[in-house]
């Protein structure tokens, strides 16, 4: 077995030195002209992928300025600062486009929600479902200080233990 890999790797080494220089360089250049192909083709994707998302609009969350210089009609509402992340969900799931601007005027500050979608009807269903979650989320989740009266009340009703502190003489 031993024997085997020595004669190949004798025959590599003798087969590599019957190569001309002549075909070292030539297997040289095609090699470069190849990576400068496979180069050029990266570019060029590249090129076509920046150029593809120049042109695209933006969709789901963007800047005011972005949503508005769409020129379509824009439609605003209060929210609370607390909701936001949740309409995302709906506002995604509806391809509504919005922005968020912080109204700092006003103390505790406002959040305004401009909206924009292709037509009204996905905007009523996006609302619609999103305040229905939101009334669903208060129903389930009972109020924390009822909870803590229920308690506070069943502790005040527990037999209390009274500590009478006699000092027993003589013993």
């Amino acid at each position: 077995m031993q024997e085997e890999v020595e004669n190949r790797t004798v025959n590599l080494v003798i087969s590599s030195t019957k190569l001309t220089a002549r075909a070292i360089i030539t297997g040289y250049q095609k090699f470069n002209a190849w990576q400068k192909n496979k180069k050029a083709v990266k570019t060029a994707q590249k090129n076509a992928a920046l150029k593809e998302k120049a042109n695209a609009k933006p969709t789901g969350k963007q800047t005011v300025q972005e949503l508005i210089g769409q020129n379509q009609g824009v439609q605003s509402i209060d929210i609370a600062a607390t909701d936001i992340k949740g309409f995302e969900k709906y506002a995604n799931k509806y391809g509504v486009d919005y922005a968020v601007k912080k109204d700092i005027s006003e103390n505790p500050p406002r959040y305004l929600v401009f909206f924009k979608a292709r037509d009204n009807d996905a905007l009523t269903a996006a609302f619609k479902e999103y305040s229905a979650s939101v009334l669903n989320t208060k129903q389930r989740k009972p109020s924390v200080l009822k909870e803590l009266q229920k308690y506070k009340e069943l502790a005040a009703k527990l037999p209390g233990k009274v500590r009478e502190k006699i000092q027993e003489i003589g013993r």
